[in-house]
């Protein structure tokens, strides 16, 4: 049987192997980490030893490894939406407030020197100024007001909102969307509506009443007039024809003969006269 010859190691060619696999693990990670690449809605925040040296933009950039780091920060509008904020009406009706707010990293850099990241500065600049704004705004609405001006509301709590955040957040809006006041209030409010719909509809009743009364009294206005004018036409035909009674006294006796049919009454009351009627012509009379 034929022996093999097997010669250990030595530490000094161990330990250079060891050295070799090293460098070549760090040569790949040197090549990997030499570059890097940046969305469009990003931005890189270059850091050399712990120092901010630059800004990069979207695309393909390269540093050098171990020596530089980078940061993304995004660059698109971000929403957070405030639910149950508390805040008091100036009638002192407590309310909760739902407000989302849109905003943008306008300065990344600047982000990244004074909040370390986006949500930092959410946390560090914006969260308190909403809050602070609702309550010092709403304060300023009663109860009705707030829900009958709803617009006005919104635009007064985002421009106290905007105007108080300054620095590398831009606001884009600031929106009211729901406005909850307690149950109590709201049961009143509700009992308040339905007592104006009943307000509105008695003055309504009252309206079509007195319509109806106005026209009642011009139609009886009318009928009076009309009964006036025939009365006023009647006397007048009266007083015309007794007039021309007056002023032509054989007109009577005319008429009687016209209304004559020649016969002479059949019974006579005693001691009364026998009708009689001239029947002579004017100028035979003698």
């Amino acid at each position: 049987m034929r022996e093999v010859n097997y010669t250990k190691p030595s530490s000094s060619s161990v330990f250079r192997l060891g050295a070799g696999l090293l460098v070549g693990l760090a040569a790949i990670y040197g090549v990997f980490a030499s570059w890097y690449t940046v969305d469009q809605g990003e931005r890189a925040v270059v850091l050399r030893l712990g120092a901010t040296v630059g800004e990069a933009g979207p695309g393909l950039h390269f540093k050098m490894p171990w020596i530089n780091t980078v940061h993304k920060i995004t660059v698109q509008n971000q929403n957070k939406r405030y639910s149950a904020l508390e805040a008091y009406s100036r009638d002192q009706q407590p309310a909760n407030l739902t407000v989302s707010v849109t905003y943008m990293a306008s300065n990344p850099m600047a982000v990244y020197e004074q909040y370390g990241d986006l949500d930092g500065a959410v946390f560090r600049l914006i969260d308190p100024r909403v809050t602070s704004g609702v309550k010092t705004i709403f304060g300023q609405y009663d109860a009705v007001r707030a829900i009958q001006e709803r617009a006005g509301l919104n635009i007064d709590i985002a421009d106290a909102v905007t105007s108080a955040i300054t620095g590398p957040i831009q606001i884009i809006s600031v929106q009211v969307e729901n406005i909850d006041f307690s149950e109590a209030y709201e049961q009143s409010v509700e009992q308040r509506m339905l007592a104006q719909v009943e307000i509105q509809r008695r003055e309504q009743n009252l309206r079509t009443t007195e319509v109806e009364a106005q026209i009642a009294r011009t139609r009886a206005e009318g009928e009076a007039n009309a009964i006036r004018l025939r009365g006023e036409a009647e006397g007048a035909a009266i007083r015309a024809r007794a007039e021309a009674l007056r002023m032509n006294a054989d007109l009577v006796q005319l008429q009687a003969v016209e209304k004559w049919d020649g016969k002479l009454p059949t019974t006579m009351v005693p001691s009364t006269a026998l009708p009689f009627i001239n029947l002579q012509p004017a100028g035979n009379a003698n």
